[in-house]
């Protein structure tokens, strides 16, 4: 009876493993989870170059956070860490002009996202365009958004104070802005695509914050990745972030600093060995333009490069991710600490606010 019973229950465990195997070959093999694709969208505040995105990069590895691809049809800017920089920064843009020309959707359909992160309207409020035009503007993107993926989560930060030294009335243009924001959102907020306003206006202090009134400086790229953090974090994770509650700042302007870039060598390189630069008028207003010049090396990496940008009826007032020198109607834009250095095949963008006529009489390129 003892063997008979044994190999009754060894029979029974044989058919059992069969039934379990062929269960697990029917299901097929376990794919892992696709990557949350999450694009962030603006301005040189995001793109040139960005560095909170960095920040919140590792922010989000360092608290699991690891299925995770930044993506935009721009590529990583610099910064100096290891990062995911993929992104939609494009420098000089109104938000505006990007909604009017409907750009956003071939970014969209380059990309793909999941979830986007924007921070787009300071080139705007510079413009004084009013926050009616720039909310217009923002529900067009939400649409085209909306268009490419039903789910998209979106969230849309309130500005970071605008002050630069050259616009007395932009910083309440950013106050008259960011106060409209809230209601926007909840009107066009859905369960199915939310809208999460990130409060990056609160405590935001111009004067040490920024390097010039209007970019962020060390401090302030920190700020901003902290600010973001919770909420991308909610959204990648289907919850809803505690919101941070919102008080009106005193905007402190700063004095746009002028630096003068460090003389470079003499020296004869081949002509393999040198970069093309890409000027393109970003938006124009009466009196005034927006322009971006984006720099390419040739087939050499370059560890340094100057820009001279030659405006017979126009001047430079400001400019950003660069140092600028004005000689007559020729100001010439050298590279930064942090994006000399490009590779063979790879690109830099800078850009300026200008007066008068946006067109140049030559654009041209040197190593420094």
């Amino acid at each position: 009876m003892t063997t008979t019973l044994v190999r009754r229950l060894a029979g029974a465990l044989a058919a059992l493993a069969l039934l379990v195997t062929g269960a697990l070959a029917l299901a097929g093999p376990t794919v892992a989870a696709d990557p949350v694709r999450v694009m962030t969208l603006g301005d040189s505040i995001t793109g040139s170059p960005g560095c909170w995105r960095a920040l919140l990069w590792q922010k989000l590895q360092q608290n699991g956070y690891t299925n995770v691809d930044m993506v935009g049809t721009l590529p990583a800017q610099g910064c100096g860490v290891a990062h995911d920089g993929d992104n939609e920064g494009h420098g000089g843009f109104l938000v505006t002009s990007v909604a009017a020309q409907n750009q956003l959707v071939g970014w969209l359909s380059a990309t793909d996202p999941d979830v986007v992160v924007m921070h787009f309207a300071t080139n705007d409020v510079w413009s004084n365009k009013s926050p009616q035009e720039i909310l217009g503007a923002w529900t067009t993107l939400v649409q085209q958004m909306r268009a490419s993926n039903p789910a998209m989560k979106i969230l849309v930060a309130q500005i970071i104070p605008v002050a630069p030294s050259s616009c007395g009335d932009c910083p309440q243009r950013t106050v008259n802005l960011n106060a409209a924001i809230p209601a926007w959102a909840a009107g066009l907020s859905t369960a199915a695509s939310p809208i999460t306003v990130v409060d990056q206006w609160t405590g935001w202090n111009a004067a040490t914050d920024t390097s010039d009134g209007v970019h962020p400086n060390d401090a302030g790229i920190v700020k901003l990745a902290d600010r973001w953090y919770p909420a991308l974090a909610a959204a990648l994770t289907g919850t809803t972030p505690t919101p941070t509650p919102t008080v009106t700042p005193t905007p402190t302007v700063t004095p746009t600093p002028t630096v003068s870039p460090s003389p470079s060598p003499t020296f004869t390189m081949p002509p393999a060995d040198g970069c093309t630069a890409t000027y393109t008028v970003a938006s124009q207003w009466p009196g005034g333009f927006v322009a971006t010049v984006r720099v390419k090396p040739w087939a050499v990496a370059l560890a340094g490069w100057k820009v001279t940008v030659t405006l017979p009826d126009g001047a430079v007032t400001h400019a950003w991710s660069s140092s600028p020198t004005t000689s007559g109607s020729a100001t010439t834009f050298a590279s930064a600490a942090w994006n000399g250095s490009v590779p063979a095949g790879g690109s830099v963008e800078f850009g300026f606010q200008g007066t008068g006529s946006p067109t140049a009489s030559q654009v041209a390129c040197t190593r420094a």
